[in-house]
């Protein structure tokens, strides 16, 4: 057995979670929301809805969006993305802790009625996404 969870912010609806967030970090490494919509498996298109989205509802840009010419672009976080990224992750990192520990406080010592396993068969995880476009 084990414990999945989805995390987000709602603020006038769902805001911000691990999809953004991913594409957010996928930015801040590639200096481009193309490129980390391609490493998400996902279109530029579909990406720049979904930040589109949380900017919307958060009320403030995420990236500060540099268009073509010689340099070719790019993206990069605004100051108030990079907050509520770095807020965000550690929110993250301090629910998975918390999580983990209530888990194996109350389920630590289960015993499955069907297998006769006992304790957590894994460490905690985050729900995987089901697509990129969570927010």
């Amino acid at each position: 057995m084990r414990l999945l969870y989805k995390l987000w912010l709602d603020y006038r609806g769902r805001a911000f979670g691990d999809g953004p967030a991913r594409l957010l970090d996928g930015v801040e490494r590639t200096g481009s929301l193309r490129k980390a919509a391609q490493d998400l498996g996902m279109s530029y298109n579909k990406a720049w809805r979904i930040l589109h989205a949380a900017e919307q509802r958060l009320g403030f840009p995420l990236l500060d969006r540099s268009i073509g010419g010689i340099t070719g672009g790019g993206s990069r976080l605004t100051p108030e993305g990079e907050d509520l990224l770095r807020r965000y992750r550690a929110l993250a990192e301090e629910v998975s802790e918390v999580l983990e520990a209530a888990f194996v406080r109350h389920f630590g010592d289960w015993k499955d009625p069907v297998s006769g396993d006992t304790g957590p068969t894994s460490d905690l995880d985050k729900a995987p996404p089901e697509t990129p476009s969570e927010v």
